[in-house]
């Protein structure tokens, strides 16, 4: 009976330190997992892209002046006949009637007064606008040069610095965060090559915004043709033995 009981215990025994001893393998590897989750490197990651614009906008104003009310209608007919020689030389030089927005006439009234306020003299003024939006960027500098020339024939017209902008981020987005993202391996590489370890998966990516900025400016995006666009993604990489 004494037997028996010996070797109830022994069994139970060794059953006993059987499971303590696999529990504590996977308390280990446990804990040897949860450490090697908390080895982790940041890197950020660079990519940039030259481009073109593919929009311009770009505004001219013209106006005429008179001394006298009177004056208003024959000012009238002048601004309209202005109008098309400038609506008439910006086709000339490429551009469509659809890419053409006519504005209108404003009428702006001034009066000069003596100290007596006595009427010394007066101005009457229409000011007429045109708006080209195109995607034929490279033929604005050309018809600036071209509409500057209309001054020569006593027109008297503004012509507004044209806005250029890039309008297809989203056809290059995906390749720059791809290549940002390669960027960030490969400086995480590094860093681990130097520690000793491996880089591993990825435990969390922040993608930065993306910025166009006129080539070779710091501040600007409207102001050339030729733009630069840049992303900076943060990407925290696991370190592995």
């Amino acid at each position: 009976m004494k037997n028996e009981n010996s070797l109830g215990l022994l069994a139970l025994g060794i059953f006993l330190a059987a499971g303590i001893a696999i529990s504590g393998y996977f308390i280990g590897q446990t804990m040897y997992n949860a450490k090697v989750a908390l080895n982790t490197a940041e890197a950020k990651g660079l990519a940039e892209r030259r481009v073109k614009a593919d929009r311009a906008n770009w505004k001219l104003t013209f106006s005429v002046t008179g001394k006298s009310r009177d004056e208003i209608s024959s000012l009238y007919e002048k601004s309209e006949e202005n109008q098309q020689i400038i609506i008439g030389l910006l086709k000339e030089n490429g551009f469509k009637q659809e890419e053409i927005e006519i504005g209108i006439i404003d009428y702006n009234y001034r009066e000069y007064r003596d100290d007596n306020q006595k009427l010394v003299d007066q101005e009457h003024q229409l000011i007429g606008s045109i708006s080209v939006e195109t995607n034929k960027v490279d033929l604005v500098s050309k018809a600036r040069a071209n509409v500057s020339k209309l001054i020569a024939q006593g027109i008297n017209i503004s012509s507004g610095e044209p806005a250029y902008r890039f309008t297809k981020l989203n056809d290059i987005k995906p390749d720059m965060l791809r290549e940002a993202t390669t960027n960030s391996r490969i400086a995480a590489n590094e860093f681990a090559a130097s520690a000793g370890v491996s880089v591993g998966g990825i435990r969390n990516a922040r993608q930065g915004s993306f910025y166009i900025r006129d080539a070779g400016e710091e501040y600007g995006d409207t102001g050339k043709i030729e733009k630069d666009v840049r992303v900076v993604t943060t990407i925290t990489f696991f370190l592995v033995d």
